[in-house]
């Protein structure tokens, strides 16, 4: 019966294994993310492999680039798919997007600016502009309002104000 597995590769040769082991028709998931534009495994050393043990374990363990299928005495420990269906669950386009701050912000939502020049400046989250991880939102500072295109990495939800609150965003944003 197949069943995921964890299996601890040699340093950085994720990518190479699941290459190997995907051509070898074995159903492999490595997740990634993308960090300062480059594609990294979001667990270094490990990729997740679905095969039947103890009948296919030998194809495993000597394929270029595995240390050890994860696992004690007893032999190696099946990772159930609620495990696999979470981890891509998390993914935008192939990728894990990480939550820096946090859970992502929605419409209404009260955030602060975390990093740069404005930070710890509040305001309300307009809208995900998508292009580029860009979000809009409404600043309220001083007797000044305006609006800010800012990088969506660099917020952080605060609370999620009184239900009325969305329509007061709009009004702002017309204005």
């Amino acid at each position: 019966m197949l069943k995921w597995f964890v299996v601890n590769t040699k340093s950085k040769k994720e990518f190479q294994v699941e290459k190997i082991l995907t051509q070898a028709g074995f159903s492999v998931y490595n997740p990634k993310y993308c960090q300062d534009s480059k594609i990294k495994p979001f667990f270094p050393g490990y990729v997740f492999v679905r095969f039947s043990y103890p009948v296919q374990f030998q194809k495993i363990i000597y394929t270029r680039g595995i240390k050890k299928v994860v696992g004690n005495r007893l032999g190696p420990i099946p990772v159930g798919p609620e495990v696999i269906s979470c981890l891509k669950s998390r993914e935008k386009d192939g990728l894990i997007e990480l939550m820096k701050y946090g859970e992502e912000p929605l419409p209404g939502d009260e955030i602060m600016v975390m990093e740069g020049p404005l930070k710890g400046l509040r305001g309300l989250f307009y809208k995900d502009l998508g292009a580029r991880e860009r979000v809009m939102i409404l600043l309220n500072y001083l007797s000044y309002q305006a609006s800010l295109l800012i990088e969506k990495s660099k917020i952080k939800k605060i609370s999620r104000p009184e239900k009325n609150s969305a329509s007061q965003i709009k009004r702002k944003a017309k204005k």
